[in-house]
């Protein structure tokens, strides 16, 4: 399937990982969505070489424990 605005997103991919998804944002958001997992351009650089797509990772990176284990004030 191609896409229109391809060159367009792939100004923003950032994604590192080697697949044939690059700039078809919605065949990417639908890969991962089956397999519950987020696409690269939700994580910073670092987080996203790890390839670790999984919403556990987005989540931890977003709260560290040692924020969440805290009790409230």
């Amino acid at each position: 399937m191609d896409c229109e605005r391809r060159e367009t997103n792939l100004e923003h991919c950032n994604c590192t990982y080697s697949c044939d998804k690059h700039g078809r944002c919605c065949e990417c958001v639908h890969y991962h969505r089956e397999r519950m997992e987020l696409p690269a351009c939700y994580f910073d650089a670092a987080s996203e070489r790890t390839w670790d797509r999984s919403i556990t990772y987005f989540m931890a990176r977003l709260f560290p424990r040692s924020k969440r284990d805290k009790p409230p004030a």
